[in-house]
C-alpha cells in the first residue's frame, strides 16, 4: 500500500481521532503547565512589582502578550500536525506573535537614543533568561510529548519542533512574570534564542520518538 494510500486509511479508520486527540494534547498541556508553575514558584516566582507592572507596564504587559500568543499559536498548530492528514507550516503559524514583536522593536529603536539600544538589548538578566526558560519548559515539553505520542504525525520532526515551541513559549509566559528586562529588544534576542534550544530539541526528539 502506497504512503498516500495507508494514511487516507488511517484517517478514515479513525475518523473520530480528532477531538479525542485535541483534548489529549489539552489536558497534557495542562498538566505540564501546573507542573511547569509549581517549579517556578519554588526556584523563581514573580517579580516584586508583578502587580504594578501589569497595570503600568506596557513592554510588561506586551512581553507577557508575545509568550501567549506564541503558545496559543503553537497548540493549534501541533492539534492539526499530530493527525496523518495534518499540515501547517511553524513559521507561518507564528507570523502574527513574531510580526508584533518585530513592530514593537522597531517602535522601541525609534523611541530609545541610539546609545540605549546595546543596554536595552543586552539586559541585566540574559543568563538566567537562557537558563530558566529551559528548565520552565522541561514539564511541559515532557507532557506535550506524551500527548503527541498519542497522534501520528506525517512529519515527526516538525511536529516536535512545534511541541518544543508550545512548552518553551510555556516556559517564557511564566519566566516574563519574573523578569525585569521588559524591553523587546531583550525579549527579541534572548527569548528567542532560549526558545529556539527548546523548539531544536523538539525537532530532534520528534524525529526519534514520533515516528510511525
Amino acid at each position: 500500500m502506497k504512503t498516500d494510500e495507508l494514511i487516507r486509511a488511517m484517517v478514515a479508520d479513525n475518523a473520530s481521532l480528532k477531538r479525542p486527540l485535541g483534548q489529549t494534547i489539552a489536558l497534557a498541556l495542562g498538566v505540564g503547565v501546573l507542573a511547569g508553575a509549581a517549579v517556578f514558584s519554588g526556584v523563581l516566582g514573580p517579580r516584586p512589582d508583578f502587580t504594578w507592572a501589569l497595570a503600568n507596564s506596557p513592554r510588561f504587559d506586551f512581553k507577557l502578550f508575545f509568550t501567549l500568543a506564541v503558545a496559543a499559536c503553537a497548540f493549534l498548530l501541533i492539534r492539526r500536525l499530530a493527525r496523518p492528514d495534518g499540515s501547517g507550516s511553524v513559521l507561518g503559524t507564528l507570523t502574527i506573535p513574531l510580526g508584533a514583536l518585530a513592530i514593537a522593536v522597531v517602535m522601541e529603536l525609534m523611541a530609545l537614543p541610539a546609545d540605549h539600544w546595546l543596554d536595552h538589548a543586552r539586559g541585566s538578566n540574559w543568563l538566567i533568561c537562557m537558563t530558566m526558560i529551559p528548565i520552565l519548559s522541561l514539564a511541559p515539553f515532557i507532557a506535550i510529548f506524551y500527548a503527541l505520542r498519542q497522534g501520528a504525525p506525517s512529519d515527526p520532526a516538525r511536529t516536535g519542533a512545534a511541541g518544543g515551541i508550545l512548552a518553551a513559549a510555556v516556559g517564557a509566559a511564566l519566566y516574563a512574570t519574573h523578569c525585569t528586562d521588559d524591553s523587546p529588544l531583550f525579549v527579541s534576542i534572548w527569548y528567542i534564542i532560549a526558545m529556539g534550544f527548546v523548539a531544536l530539541a523538539g525537532a530532534v526528539l520528534g524525529r526519534l520518538l514520533l515516528r510511525w
